[in-house]
């Protein structure tokens, strides 16, 4: 194991608009340098680069001789995740990776026994677990206050019009983004399966509604967890004429707890049948997300650099980013087959990450 006792350096590579908020995050922290930033867009890569007063680097090979980096961020559009980390292993890196890991699990599973082989950590970018009311609520999940679970619930009800998805031609493809489920919702399937446990199986419908994209605008899912707690997630882009809400709610027998907000971000329900230390300033001082750019992201590098240093597991390590990747394409394999599917499973008819 490699001893880390300078600082932890970490390279970008993709400089699109997620960038500029891992720009941010890092430049909080003690103990981290930002050595570098590629694209293969050289004049995005330059603005970037100057904007930030960055290096900038035309090619992988320069980036890692020059700037010595320990971590590749991965900000690429999601379909091309991992061929980009496949293709950056055999530099023997770290690697943080803006969601989902990768679209389809045979990939997955290839990078993450790459990494085990090479003695490598590899991190999935799951800002909202750190939220400060989602950290209470796992808190009370794990100190035993709801009792038996009943139900997980995920409502993300955004807009998306055609000129956002027209903006950028990977967006609303299967073979590098998915629709509503892998991309918008992925935040919001991890936090459920976080929260509520392991899933058995899964039932789905999807739809697309207002704009013209491969992938769905539109769906919904019933979920049955191992523990035998049950699950519901809607999504969709098709809200008119603004966006509404990124919520969750875990029902459990002796409490319920609701999060809203845009992004699971605002304390709205907090009950539980007895009372507990920690309900005294829930509201005062857990309620709300600081008003901070950033500021999840940022606790998550925290995460990051803790993990490198101490040899530690991360929060949101490469196993925990498969499973909602898992999940998700189990809503889509069932959509596809009108069945319920069952985890775990080799997916057949889910379209994720493949050509059409």
């Amino acid at each position: 194991m490699e001893d880390y006792k300078g600082k932890i350096k970490f390279a970008l590579i993709g400089c699109g608009a997620i960038a500029n908020k891992h720009v941010l995050a890092l430049s909080r922290l003690n103990g981290v340098e930002l050595v570098g930033a590629f694209d293969i867009d050289e004049k995005k890569a330059n603005e970037f680069g100057s904007k930030y007063k960055i290096p900038v680097f035309l090619t992988i090979e320069e980036l890692v001789e020059k700037g010595n980096p320990d971590v590749f961020d991965i900000l690429t559009p999601s379909g091309v995740h991992a061929q980009n980390i496949l293709e950056l292993m055999r530099f023997n890196k770290h690697f943080v990776v803006e969601k989902p890991l990768a679209l389809r699990l045979d990939e997955i599973d290839r990078i993450l026994e790459e990494c085990d082989k090479r003695g490598l950590k590899i991190f999935v970018v799951q800002q909202n677990r750190f939220n400060q009311p989602i950290q209470k609520l796992r808190q009370a999940l794990d100190e035993g206050r709801f009792g038996k679970l009943v139900l997980g619930t995920v409502r993300i009800r955004w807009r998306r019009d055609q000129a956002y998805y027209d903006q950028k031609p990977w967006r609303g493809t299967w073979t590098f983004g998915g629709g509503v489920l892998a991309n918008q919702a992925s935040h919001f399937i991890d936090m459920l399966i976080w929260l509520m446990g392991d899933v058995e199986s899964v039932m789905a419908k999807t739809a697309t509604r207002l704009v013209n994209i491969e992938a769905e605008d539109t769906g919904v899912a019933i979920l049955k967890f191992k523990n035998g707690a049950l699950g519901l997630v809607e999504a969709t882009t098709a809200t008119r004429p603004k966006d509404l809400e990124g919520t969750i709610s875990i029902l459990g027998e002796k409490g319920a707890v609701e999060i809203g907000g845009f992004f699971m971000n605002e304390l709205k329900v907090w009950e539980f049948s007895e009372f507990d230390e920690m309900d005294a300033d829930i509201w005062d001082k857990f309620a709300k997300v600081p008003n901070e750019p950033a500021w999840n992201h940022t606790e998550f590098f925290k995460d990051v650099v803790r993990s490198i240093k101490e040899n530690k597991k991360g929060l949101v390590d490469g196993l925990e980013g498969r499973k909602s990747v898992e999940l998700i394409n189990a809503m889509y394999e069932s959509a596809e087959t009108g069945r319920e599917v069952f985890l775990y499973f080799v997916p057949q008819r889910s379209h994720l990450g493949r050509n059409q």
